[in-house]
């Protein structure tokens, strides 16, 4: 854990230093609000569970942060989450839980206009989990009977501006576990859609 968010840190720096050789540009502010879904499953160590991907929602509010083709946006999303295992013996579990995420990412515009953007992005997410409900066997309840609330990942991916309008697809993965008896790490991808207000 120490070695994952030491090389965070790292990756952290790099992009700061990137974005401090554009420093000389004005910058642009931007607020918009946004939404979207989430595809999320969890790992698990345990030889007799599968994980699969569930579905899910998110909303919440953006600010970026425009420097030149460089940008830095942050968010506030609420997330509803779900996910499902098969055991090998023939039963299966569902757990759903809600998150108040903040993303923090670095991005750079490939394609860079006045109307059209295209971008990739990078960075870490801070996640806070409460209501977790879990339908299952006693063996896979007891394993989640510590849900560990505070969790942080990393994330990436592509995405388009066209004028006020924007769409992100990424990644999310979880460096920390959910359950620390249960070993078990959040992994998402979303798509999301959003509208810069100014």
């Amino acid at each position: 854990m120490k070695q994952q968010f030491l090389a965070f840190c790292s990756l952290l720096l790099c992009i700061t230093c990137s974005v401090e050789t554009q420093a000389q540009q004005k910058p642009a502010l931007h607020v918009g609000v946004k939404g979207g879904t989430n595809f999320t499953k969890t790992s698990t160590e345990s030889s007799s569970l599968e994980g699969k991907y569930g579905f899910g929602y998110q909303a919440g509010v953006m600010t970026r942060v425009d420097i030149g083709s460089l940008y830095v946006q942050g968010e506030a999303l609420f997330n509803k989450r779900k996910a499902s295992y098969e055991e090998k013996s023939g039963g299966s579990a569902k757990l759903t839980w809600n998150a108040i995420d903040i993303p923090v990412v670095v991005g750079y515009k490939i394609i860079n206009t006045d109307d059209f953007n295209l971008r990739a992005f990078a960075g870490g997410v801070y996640s806070y989990a409460f209501n977790n409900k879990l339908s299952a066997s006693e063996s896979i309840q007891e394993g989640f009977k510590k849900f560990d609330k505070s969790n942080i990942g990393i994330t990436g991916g592509i995405g388009i501006d066209y004028k006020n309008f924007t769409v992100d697809l990424r990644y999310e993965n979880g460096l920390s576990n959910i359950s620390k008896e249960f070993k078990s790490k959040p992994h998402s991808f979303t798509l999301g859609i959003g509208y810069f207000l100014f």
